[in-house]
């Protein structure tokens, strides 16, 4: 029967491509479940031969016999355990494989409503808990259910009619457990919700701790953690006490059971119905079949929590992935960008990013994208690298539409440097010549170093390019982790470099060095700058002036200048 839980059966699914093992391990509990009833058995051997005829075999085979058979199953035990868990570890590990793999493919509005933190815990926390949770209940389930098994087989055997009458229970204990099952789905899935909540509020904080004490705001973040630590706390509660109550309820149950069936023994016994070791070997039987039954009982709350962890895990696997449906390679790159009456609206605004844009940038020309936030300049780039695709209108490169090229083909030759400065934690060196298939040309690396104006500065690092940066170049400051990241595009040598903000936080001498160096490119690479700041673009080639999502103005900064128009009037206000 599969699961009805389709979390369950996408687990089950992870689990299948262990199944070999973990029926060895199956075969491993049932022989080490095996060895349960022979303790009771032992037990009415021993009262009805050696307490009243004598024994019939050397005194010393008793310690030995009951000894081996605690070593025999706790043998079995813990090598069937090892299997599950050795099992655990690969269904984690391919798990999280998966994870990242549809992170890195999902599409760019993931990230919208995703936080580092929340995918932090969803590949890493997520799948850990909820294999090892229900691993473990796997183990025990299947230690305890077979223990169960055998033991209710030599009840059968012993005294058929008292052992149906204890199957009575089994329906109340059925109908207590499902109850219990709803409200720990409802209560466990409100803790995960509450939890990530929290993740994101830590989160939060310890990214932007400058801008918390800025505002002085210290007091702000740690009431708004307490309240929702509070909700947490508060539902965790209502796990624990729902996990709690079916403890005492089916204890309860089982309780009204054995009692019925211990009396209407006695009383079998009474009659000289069986004898003194049938009835001790029966009692034990059954009082030992109490544990097995009171954990089983007791399975629902950690299944319902490590279910919601996996929910949370397999939501990111489910992402839509990023649209790669071209074909087409393009092995060299003349760098020719046209934009032909493309239109771009995001689902969440009235106004459209693009507004039937029109652009033609010529192989080696160097062209400057300026306009008020929101103008469209990002989404100019994030459509040329087709994180984002136009409902009207195309892009070509070198002629051919971006949508029939393959999005590592197109990507190639593309070197971005963002406003938001992502560095990783690794070396200086690891970093300049970031996911290089050739490896790294250290001569190569010293040369955009100094070309980025940082060489000084990393040559006098204790280990120079092998010097670690921290985490998001946490080593450097803002300046220097900009130039890192601008030494980052220069090493990568593509057609067309964009460089979006990529001088606003240097001083400056730094900008005059960046700037010498994207003059340098002039007729070799296609160079995009987007820019505030207009002094950093008034020797680019062409200006665009974006308005609204239209291009409203275009040409040389002396010709915009002499139109007097939008332009102009963004010069003039920054000169004030």
């Amino acid at each position: 029967m599969k699961p009805q839980d389709p979390t369950a059966r996408q687990l089950l699914a992870y689990a299948r491509l262990q199944w070999r093992w973990l029926a060895l391990a199956l075969v491993l509990f049932m022989f080490g479940a095996a060895v349960e009833p022979a303790i009771p058995a032992l037990f009415k051997k021993l009262i009805d031969s050696g307490f009243k005829d004598g024994l019939d075999y050397p005194l010393w085979q008793v310690p030995v016999v009951i000894i081996g058979l605690f070593l025999l199953r706790g043998g079995l035990n813990f090598c069937a355990t090892y299997v599950v868990q050795a099992c655990i570890g690969r269904i984690v590990l391919r798990l999280r494989t998966d994870l990242m793999a549809a992170l890195l493919r999902a599409r760019s509005d993931l990230f919208a409503s995703l936080s580092p933190g929340q995918a932090v815990n969803k590949i890493i926390s997520d799948p850990n808990i909820a294999s090892q949770v229900l691993g473990n209940t796997l183990i025990d389930v299947v230690k305890e259910s077979t223990t169960l098994l055998c033991l209710v087989a030599y009840l059968l055997y012993l005294n058929w009619q008292l052992t149906l009458i204890s199957f009575v229970c089994m329906p109340l204990l059925g109908v207590a457990v499902n109850l219990a099952k709803k409200r720990l789905d409802r209560v466990g899935q409100a803790q995960y919700d509450s939890q990530q909540r929290l993740i994101n509020i830590v989160d939060d904080n310890a990214r932007a701790w400058r801008v918390v004490r800025t505002f002085d705001a210290a007091d702000f973040e740690a009431q708004r953690f307490e309240a929702e630590a509070q909700t947490l706390r508060r539902n965790t509660l209502k796990q624990s006490a729902t996990g709690a109550l079916i403890t005492p309820v089916t204890q309860l149950v089982a309780a009204v059971g054995v009692s019925i069936i211990v009396t209407l023994a006695l009383y079998q016994a009474s009659q000289g119905a069986s004898t003194v070791g049938e009835f001790v070997s029966f009692i034990t039987a059954l009082l030992m079949t109490i544990s097995p039954m009171r954990y089983l009982s007791n399975i629902m709350q950690p299944v319902a929590s490590a279910l919601v962890a996996a929910r949370g895990a397999f939501v990111l696997l489910a992402a839509p992935p990023e649209a790669d449906t071209g074909a087409a390679e393009l092995p060299q790159c003349r760098g020719e960008i046209e934009f032909r009456a493309l239109s771009v609206q995001f689902a969440d605004t009235a106004a459209p990013a693009l507004q039937a844009l029109d652009l033609h940038i010529q192989p080696g020309q160097t062209v400057a994208l300026v306009g008020p936030s929101g103008a469209g300049k990002t989404t100019v780039v994030n459509s040329l690298l087709r994180f984002v695709t136009g409902q009207q209108g195309q892009i070509f490169l070198d002629g051919v539409p971006i949508e029939q090229l393959r999005l590592a083909s197109l990507r190639q030759h593309f070197a971005v440097v963002s406003q938001d400065i992502v560095l990783f934690d690794g070396s200086v060196a690891e970093n300049v010549a970031y996911a290089s298939a050739q490896g790294i040309d250290r001569e190569r690396v010293r040369e955009c170093l100094q070309a980025a104006n940082l060489w000084a500065h990393v040559s006098a690092m204790p280990q120079g390019v092998d010097s670690t940066i921290g985490v998001n170049g946490s080593t450097l400051s803002g300046g220097q982790r900009q130039r890192l990241a601008i030494a980052r595009a220069l090493y990568r040598d593509a057609a067309i470099w964009i460089f979006d903000e990529a001088t606003s936080a240097l001083d400056s001498e730094s900008e005059a060095a960046i700037q010498k160096s994207i003059d340098q490119l002039r007729g070799s690479k296609t160079v995009i700058l987007i820019a505030h700041r207009l002094s950093t673009v008034r020797h680019a080639d062409r200006i665009c002036v974006l308005s609204g999502g239209r291009l409203a103005e275009s040409g040389t900064h002396a010709e915009l200048m002499a139109q007097r128009g939008l332009y102009a009037d963004m010069v003039q206000r920054q000169i004030q």
